[in-house]
């Protein structure tokens, strides 16, 4: 574990008191004791470094007080490797900068789930279900009541493992109308660089938006890396879209293409699932954007 996410409500005066899940965690499995300092993530963002002040064994609850200096005994913290001040360090140089959206095509429950461990690892701000051409009815409506809760606690185990400083966030199933519209409110579309004669010009938008759709077609024309050169580093937002266990229809495409702006691109490698095409696309899009820099 790199940090403890602390839920609102919890954290009162410096004093954090822990119960629960959350107790039985810091009891079974990191074995806290009196002093033990833990990396621990606010509800307003900040990162924190906290000792173990007193563990009640007849109330199940574990108190801790909050330190004045994140940095200070940062090398004592009994959280396990890379230390979540030390992801927070990359992301104040440039590493986190850039909000990164999903647009993922619903597959079956289980595929989601691992897709939303694996995007909030990689940093993943906005995780949009998708119900598209080929998506399964069962899948959207598994993903109602006791499985959003389901969800929220993958995101939290999943950031409490990487450090990631990003709030990432699972929206409800939508359709790929409303995907669009919630990724393009109050976008002004530009035209960047004039391309080769007969080539079809890559729209970036005016805040320095990008989006990409992940396609199994090979004869598509979107290039990943003029996109980003063209945006000339001020890209603010990056999405990706990535099909379901049955890809994404030709006419979906298109919709992404004409009114999301989706630039289309094919990466020519083997035949991957969806789960494996969602963080392979995150990674190769974030990847050449922080080349970019």
């Amino acid at each position: 574990m790199r940090q403890l996410i602390i839920e609102k409500g919890k954290e009162k005066n410096g004093l954090i008191n822990l119960d629960g899940k959350d107790y039985r965690y810091l009891r079974q499995v990191l074995r806290v004791r009196n002093g033990d300092m833990i990396s621990v993530r606010l509800p307003d963002g900040s990162l924190k470094n906290a000792t173990v002040a007193k563990i009640d064994e007849s109330a199940r609850c574990v108190t801790l007080q909050i330190c004045a200096d994140t940095a200070s005994g940062a090398d004592k913290s009994i959280t396990r490797g890379v230390q979540a001040d030390e992801i927070a360090g990359d992301a104040v140089n440039g590493a986190q900068e850039v909000e990164y959206w999903l647009f993922q095509f619903l597959p079956r429950p289980q595929k989601f789930e691992l897709i939303v461990r694996q995007a909030t690892e990689c940093g993943v701000a906005v995780i949009i279900p998708v119900v598209g051409e080929y998506t399964e009815k069962s899948s959207a409506q598994a993903l109602m009541g006791a499985k959003r809760e389901r969800l929220e606690r993958i995101v939290r185990e999943a950031r409490q493992q990487s450090g990631s400083p990003v709030d990432t966030k699972v929206m409800e199933p939508m359709s790929l109308e409303k995907a669009i519209e919630l990724w393009g409110a109050g976008d002004t579309v530009v035209e960047p660089a004039v391309p080769e004669p007969g080539r079809r010009v890559e729209t970036t938008v005016e805040r320095g938006d990008v989006a990409f759709v992940l396609s199994e077609r090979g004869d598509c024309d979107g290039n990943l890396r003029k996109v980003v050169e063209a945006a000339d580093g001020k890209i603010k937002r990056a999405a990706i879209a990535v099909g379901s266990e049955g890809g994404i229809s030709p006419e979906e495409v298109k919709l992404l293409e004409e009114k999301g702006l989706f630039v289309p691109i094919h990466f020519a490698v083997n035949i991957l699932r969806c789960e494996t095409a969602a963080l392979y696309g995150i990674a190769a899009v974030q990847n050449e954007i922080n080349e970019s820099k």
